[in-house]
């Protein structure tokens, strides 16, 4: 069974001002992704999602037209076939490049949804593993600035659907970070609060904080810094006792070795549509089981959400689903045909579907064609 054709499709979808969020990376005006679309010689059709990376017509042209060459004609089964000609012709000669981890993730996730398919197998059973339920807290875009008490109202609302955890955004100001935690885990001491600062933090800003945060027993920091900044996560984590998060921008194994080696980060974030796809992630968790570090993989958009909850059904050392609870999400409601609605225990289950078990929405594709500028402002 041979690649016929891919053809990746930019989706851009405006966000109303009322469920406009804001957090460490600026204020959401719209979402950005890119839908690619697997098609073999014998019909059957594979779904993935490249994550936008702020530049999603790019990351779509990269993959209609130098993936797209590279892969032609190849087995449409040899996820790891297809995995190492890229490597071998455009991550390896060319460095490895953030926008070409996005745009083959999109293709190697597309690749296992077919490969489901044309077993009649959920991709969580490809991937040895088994339908289980998946402990989720409330994230994406949601949780950002706001005053203590639209804060408390929002989570009110994350409570009652069930989620025992939440992940609230930081990144503002000390000052703000520190009371909007504090409020949160004063309304709800029995609530699992993670935290993320989306790399806006200085280690100045870290210090301030940090006493706050261990406090307020919160589950992690994530990314307070850029993800390539090393030194200050390995002085960071001298100054708290809660763990340092990250992963969603590191690309590739390659890229998760050194970030285990350094010792700092202590909770692991791959994004199937960042990191290399589902063969990558699966990787990825294969090095972290060797240290013991858990997996809690970042997810956002709508394909990749109901991947990753196969990727984490798949492995020993899976952590939380980040579920995202935005109040807008059309990538996540009306793209795709699976319900996220969670389970009164706070968790959630993959889909017993071939392959990743979504359909896809084509006029949804077709209405909202991917246009320029910042997706965040």
């Amino acid at each position: 069974m041979k690649i016929a054709d891919i053809v990746a499709y930019p989706v851009t979808v405006p966000v109303p001002p009322q469920y406009q969020v804001s957090l460490g990376i600026g204020r959401m005006v719209k979402r950005d992704t890119v839908i690619v679309k697997v098609t073999t010689d014998e019909g059957i059709v594979g779904w993935g999602e490249s994550h936008h990376g702020r530049a999603h017509l790019a990351i779509a042209m990269l993959v209609n037209t130098t993936l797209k060459q590279l892969v032609a004609d190849l087995e449409a089964t040899d996820v790891n076939g297809v995995w190492s000609q890229i490597y071998r012709y455009q991550l390896a000669s060319h460095g490895m490049g953030a926008a070409c981890a996005a745009a083959m993730s999109g293709i190697d996730m597309a690749l296992w949804d077919i490969r489901g398919k044309a077993t009649g197998w959920p991709l969580y059973r490809l991937l040895g593993g088994t339908s289980r339920s998946v402990p989720a807290y409330a994230g994406g875009i949601c949780l950002g600035f706001q005053t203590p008490s639209a804060l408390l109202e929002e989570v009110e609302t994350m409570v009652r659907r069930g989620y025992k955890a939440i992940k609230l955004r930081l990144g503002d100001s000390p000052a703000n970070d520190i009371a909007r935690v504090a409020a949160v885990r004063e309304a709800y001491p029995e609530l699992d609060i993670l935290t993320d600062a989306n790399t806006a933090y200085s280690l100045r800003d870290f210090r301030m904080v940090a006493p706050h945060l261990d406090a307020a027993h919160v589950g992690w920091l994530e990314e307070p810094f850029p993800a390539h900044d090393y030194r200050s996560y390995r002085e960071a984590k001298k100054m708290c006792r809660f763990a340092l998060a990250g992963g969603e921008n590191h690309f590739t194994r390659f890229e998760f070795a050194q970030l285990i080696d350094a010792e700092s980060i202590t909770i692991l974030q791959p994004d199937l549509s960042k990191v290399g796809g589902i063969s990558e992630a699966m990787k990825v968790a294969t090095m972290a089981s060797v240290q013991k570090l858990p997996v809690h993989c970042h997810s956002s958009m709508g394909i990749n959400m109901a991947a990753t909850l196969h990727v984490l059904s798949a492995i020993d050392n899976a952590g939380y689903f980040e579920a995202d609870c935005s109040l807008y999400n059309p990538l996540r409601d009306d793209l795709i045909d699976f319900s996220f609605a969670i389970n009164a225990d706070g968790t959630l289950r993959p889909s017993e579907k071939p392959g990743i078990g979504i359909e896809i929405n084509e006029d949804f594709i077709k209405h909202h064609a991917g246009s320029s500028g910042p997706g965040f402002v």
